[in-house]
């Protein structure tokens, strides 16, 4: 499996989310609205998530290994950092 194409929307209001990112595999499969949230310890990934009846939030997809989620997040994170270095500097000073 390779990740394709990765598309970093950054949320610019306050709070620990910071940007909702898509990314396609193999050209062929998207998966939307996994975000980077700025936990404790850094940037991490959250996977795309529905409410359940119980009240507990559910992975809609998710990867089955920690290896396929590390590479996920490697490549998410990364190009979220070179798209806050491509910023205007403008925007940077606003953000």
């Amino acid at each position: 499996m390779q990740i394709t194409d990765v598309r970093v929307r950054r949320i610019e209001k306050e709070g620990k989310m910071k940007a909702i990112v898509s990314i396609t595999l193999d050209n062929e499969f998207v998966i939307h609205d996994i975000k980077v949230i700025e936990g404790e310890k850094g940037l991490f990934i959250a996977m795309p998530s529905r409410k359940a009846a119980d009240g507990e939030y559910r992975d809609i997809a998710h990867p089955i290994n920690s290896n396929t989620r590390d590479t996920i997040q490697r490549v998410i994170l990364d190009k979220y950092e070179t798209t806050a270095l491509e910023m205007p500097e403008e925007e940077a000073a606003l953000a």
